[in-house]
């Protein structure tokens, strides 16, 4: 049959091009813009895994564009809250329309939206959509990846980018290619890993029934494979240099990283002094206990003129400290959507000195260069200290950044956790590149140079 290899292929799972051929991209954009926008175009559903600071905006703006002219129909871009007014704000320096839509109507040919307003919209309104800071997706049972996957699903040109793909662990990137439509996360699972348990199991259903969480490795022989399938749909680079580009204008200044102890006014009940809090309730007691002295020492901290964020994880930290720094704004979860988005724009643009909020509302995607000051509480979550310090520290940053992680004697082993995590994210991150440009590496040289031999006697 003369397209048996083309089925074949098909099955392959290592995809091929879907999109198409862009036209005139436009000056403002890097090479490794250029060519991560144009790959991503011609594959047409595609994830960007670029750190902080490296252009996912400008990029998402591009891509959207040329997408929206290619096929005459509308484009949607999905933002965290406040980060919509960034976009548009981007679109506008660079030449770019585009316009927010809070009701679901698009707006203009490329429609900006946020994503707690997602459900209003209708995908068969648009062509294409974007995803920004789509690593809210690697929650692979929750209601958010659920409502954006749906969405999604029958778009023909998709957009994933942001620095965070899988902080925790490779098995995560398999709710990014359930979105782009390329492998479901359980099929990946099935394909390339194997785990303790011997099952195709989620760690969530093991920790109800009161099971251990099993633990995920390739499969033998399976690795590269992986990283083949994951370069047929995602590109990942910490640096311009990571994908053989000049790193110029992408240098960042010094982190400065601060660890302060404060003296807890008592020790928790039972014990004569302060120890090291052992689960996760004797934590969260340690923590609503020590909320007064920690709360003082970064008032203490962030007094001075210069701007900061202060990161919290408790309403009674976030009210305290409020009261505590008189020029600050606390932007907390009972706030409507405009007021803090309204807050967050003050801090961007210089009228908030300090800003107060906790991670999971405002560490996201927002741009805080004009901030070189970064208070944190430290818990257990490695992505939502990575995404706070990086408010501020991204290519862009002129100035030192110094992070003061303020914690007590009785939380060494939170601080020990996070520290753990951060390593090994690192590692991780650092072998995803790795890994990626070796797939990606074409070699060129020819090994077998000797002519070959016939037998004498043939």
């Amino acid at each position: 049959m003369p397209n048996y290899q083309a089925f074949l292929e098909s099955k392959s799972q290592y995809g091929i091009d879907e999109g198409f051929n862009p036209v005139d991209l436009p000056s403002f954009l890097y090479p490794f813009q250029v060519d991560l926008t144009t790959w991503a175009l011609r594959r047409g559903r595609a994830a960007i895994f670029a750190d902080c600071g490296l252009g996912k905006t400008p990029m998402q703006l591009v891509w959207a564009d040329q997408v929206r002219r290619h096929e005459n129909k509308p484009v949607l871009i999905v933002t965290p809250l406040a980060v919509g007014h960034q976009t548009i704000k981007e679109g506008t320096k660079f030449g770019i329309e585009c316009h927010r839509s809070q009701d679901g109507t698009p707006r203009s040919p490329i429609t900006v939206t946020n994503y707690e307003r997602l459900h209003l919209f209708n995908p068969q309104d648009y062509s294409g959509v974007v995803c920004d800071e789509s690593s809210i997706l690697k929650n692979f049972d929750g209601r958010r990846k659920a409502v954006v996957t749906e969405f999604m699903r029958t778009l023909p040109y998709r957009l994933l980018c942001t620095a965070t793909a899988a902080p925790n662990d490779y098995i995560e990137l398999g709710t990014s290619s359930e979105a782009l439509g390329h492998m479901g996360h359980m099929d990946m699972l099935g394909m390339f890993f194997k785990n303790t348990q011997g099952s195709i199991d989620i760690k969530r259903s093991w920790r109800m029934h009161g099971g251990s969480a099993p633990q995920w490795r390739f499969k033998r022989h399976a690795e590269s494979n992986f990283w083949r399938w994951v370069c047929s749909w995602a590109r990942a680079l910490r640096k311009p240099s990571d994908l053989g580009y000049s790193d110029d204008g992408f240098i960042l200044p010094e982190l400065i990283e601060r660890e302060t102890v404060v003296n807890a006014s008592r020790p928790l009940d039972g014990y004569l002094f302060p120890v090291p809090a052992g689960n996760l309730q004797e934590q969260r007691e340690e923590r609503r206990e020590t909320i007064t002295e920690r709360c003082e020492r970064v008032a203490e901290m962030v007094k001075h003129d210069r701007p900061a964020v202060v990161w919290c994880h408790l309403n009674a930290e976030g009210d305290l400290l409020e009261k505590l720094i008189p020029d600050a704004v606390q932007v907390s979860g009972a706030d409507s959507d405009d007021k803090k988005e309204e807050s967050f724009i003050g801090f961007s643009d210089g009228s908030i000195r300090v800003i107060i909020t906790k991670p999971r509302i405002g560490a996201f995607g927002l741009n805080w260069q004009h901030c070189n000051h970064v208070t944190f509480f430290p818990s257990h979550s490695y992505e939502q200290y990575y995404q706070g310090v990086r408010r501020c520290w991204r290519f862009g940053q002129t100035k030192p950044v110094t992070v003061d992680i303020v914690t007590t004697e009785g939380e060494k082993e939170v601080l020990e956790n996070l520290q753990r995590k951060s390593k090994a994210a690192d590692t991780m991150f650092t072998e995803l590149t790795r890994h990626m440009v070796n797939e990606l590496t074409i070699k060129r040289d020819n090994s077998y140079t000797k002519k070959e031999e016939v037998p004498s006697w043939l």
